[in-house]
């Protein structure tokens, strides 16, 4: 800005148009994103890798994809949830049941948090162990019908999904950078490598 504009108070097009965005801001409503962008987002801002599918053959298209690009191939997948090894029975990804010979962790979740980008698991997914114990590497199932605004709602879900029995081993997982990409607000958190493999079912 020149020294004019700042003596007499002349502003220029970008400050008129900033004064009229916080005015905005000021009295209207906050304009807010859908639900799939604002988590898309956030998710990508947490270090998450993302892919979005339109069917069943692009998941599992993807899924080789990224086993190819990580060489992963021959290596093998931790698996909790039966459904996964029968949904994908069709690609050799080597299963076990011991984390000792896995090399990456494949698995579902219960929602995902448009709020933070996070994704919320349970017992269902994980069993009774601590996602320190689980594979740095992630790669995550889910549908965009598991969309919910916040950790709240998707507590609310959880139990009005399980009524006879409520899962135990409720947690979030938000961190999706290496350790070398660590911060100070990740500090003390279980970051993981992690393939988010969404599925369009609405």
């Amino acid at each position: 800005m020149s020294l004019f504009r700042r003596i007499f108070g002349f502003k220029s097009d970008n400050e008129e148009e900033h004064i009229k965005n916080e005015e905005r801001g000021k009295y209207m409503p906050e304009i807010k994103l859908p639900i799939d962008e604002r988590f898309t987002i956030n998710f990508k801002e947490n270090g998450g890798k993302f892919l979005y599918c339109e069917n069943l053959q692009e998941i599992k298209e993807s899924l080789n994809a990224i086993l190819e690009e990580n060489e992963w191939s021959d290596k093998k997948a931790f698996v909790i949830d039966d459904r996964l090894t029968a949904l994908f029975e069709d690609i050799d990804l080597g299963f076990t049941k011991s984390i000792s010979e896995s090399t990456y962790f494949l698995s579902t979740c219960e929602y995902l948090i448009s709020d933070d980008g996070s994704l919320l698991i349970s017992s269902n997914q994980i069993a009774e162990k601590k996602l320190q114990e689980l594979p740095t590497n992630f790669i995550i199932y889910a549908t965009t019908s598991q969309f919910v605004e916040s950790i709240g709602e998707g507590l609310k879900g959880i139990k009005s999904k399980n009524k006879s029995k409520i899962p135990t081993n409720i947690t979030t997982i938000k961190h999706f950078k290496t350790s070398e990409d660590k911060n100070f607000l990740s500090y003390g958190s279980s970051s993981k490598n992690l393939y988010l493999l969404l599925l369009e079912d609405l």
